[in-house]
């Protein structure tokens, strides 16, 4: 559930009088103070948390005087509490009405439940668009990505870019889960090509049919799309935890920040940076919430190193055209990052076209027979 807390209440009082709360992996407890971040959030900064914290984090934080709660400005870890002051990452822990602390926010509510204090910070507030120069932004993007170290860590390998070049900078092993026979050649392929050990599990049917309901009440929706990826990224993180791992790797954030979407590839440039800005805005509400559910349930770490916040600067600061271009007659998408890659990669990977994780790896086509 990783943080849940609940009040209890003395006789006719409308007053806490005593709050039971937890943390469990990947989220923290130090003192009062319930997290999920990559840093202890120093709480002498509380009412500015969005503009210090420069990662995704959701807080809980227990005063004298009231009970703190904020999330990052990218909304990239869950926080929802009650009418009955219940807290929690999951809405469905909360027996009263469900609100969402928004991304951005700082909310202060005392011990009646009553809000004292609300304050919301926008995506602008943290980061710029702009531009500069490009070969300065790549190598920006390269050596934030070089300095994350994994620890008890594997890659959610796809045989694609994003996770390829992932696969070439960290001493990690690759894992991966597909129903489709093609793909785990693939995936077998390109392993072997980056000198990397891979552990692939295959699924069918029946594995699918065990996990949607899970995946379902787990993620909070019922939504197709949603469940599609839902799926195939649930049995990942479950195969690593079996594996013994207590990190996992994703490439969440190339697309949205380098252009991968093929919806991307009609539109002109204003039209594609507007785009690209919009859709990482959102990019908490449409994946990171639900993959961050999906690893609490494992009790695994999520880590997405394409959404470091050196990596998003430097990413707004390269021009669309170098995002989404056409050379030789075709376009190619993720041309910045393909770029980059190139020095690590092999020709065929780094320029390699891939379809969605729902698609690629078969599932989606058997989610539809098990609905």
């Amino acid at each position: 559930m990783a943080i849940y807390a609940f009040p209890e209440f003395d006789g006719e009082s409308r007053r806490a009088s005593r709050i039971y709360a937890s943390a469990r992996y990947p989220s923290r407890q130090e003192g009062n103070v319930f997290f999920d971040s990559e840093e202890v959030p120093n709480l002498k900064y509380a009412d500015e948390m969005p503009l210090k914290i420069r990662n995704f984090y959701s807080v809980v934080a227990f005063r004298p005087s009231h009970i703190f709660l904020s999330r990052d400005v990218l909304g990239g870890r869950p926080l929802y509490y009650g009418s009955d002051m219940s807290i929690s990452s999951f809405k469905s822990y909360i027996d009263g009405e469900v609100y969402e602390v928004m991304p951005g926010e700082v909310v202060k509510m005392d011990y009646t439940g009553e809000i004292l204090e609300r304050r919301k910070y926008a995506f602008e507030d943290v980061f710029r668009v702009g531009r500069e120069d490009v070969n300065e932004m790549a190598d920006r993007i390269l050596n934030s990505l070089s300095s994350y170290k994994p620890r008890v860590g594997c890659i959610a390998f796809s045989g694609g870019v994003d996770s390829s070049l992932l696969a070439a900078l960290y001493d990690a092993p690759l894992v991966s889960v597909t129903a489709s026979d093609a793909e785990e050649e693939w995936l077998k392929t390109a392993a072997r090509m980056l000198g990397k050990e891979i552990e692939i599990l295959k699924v069918g049917e029946s594995a699918i049919r065990e996990v949607v309901d899970t995946v379902r009440k787990t993620i909070e929706t019922g939504d197709f799309l949603q469940l599609s990826i839902a799926v195939p990224v649930y049995l990942t993180m479950q195969f690593a935890k079996s594996l013994g791992f207590t990190e996992i790797i994703f490439g969440q954030g190339a697309d949205e920040l380098f252009g991968g979407y093929k919806r991307y590839e009609g539109l002109s440039e204003h039209e594609l940076e507007d785009a690209l800005v919009k859709d990482l805005k959102s990019i908490g509400e449409s994946n990171l919430v639900r993959d961050c559910k999906l690893a609490y349930k494992n009790e695994i770490k999520l880590v997405t190193p394409y959404l470091c916040w050196d990596v998003i600067d430097a990413a707004l600061k390269i021009p669309p055209e170098y995002k989404v271009r056409r050379e030789g007659g075709k376009v190619v998408r993720k041309y910045i990052l393909r770029k980059i890659a190139e020095k690590f990669l092999p020709e065929e990977i780094a320029w390699r076209d891939k379809k969605a994780i729902q698609y690629s790896t078969g599932i989606a086509k058997i989610l539809k027979k098990c609905l």
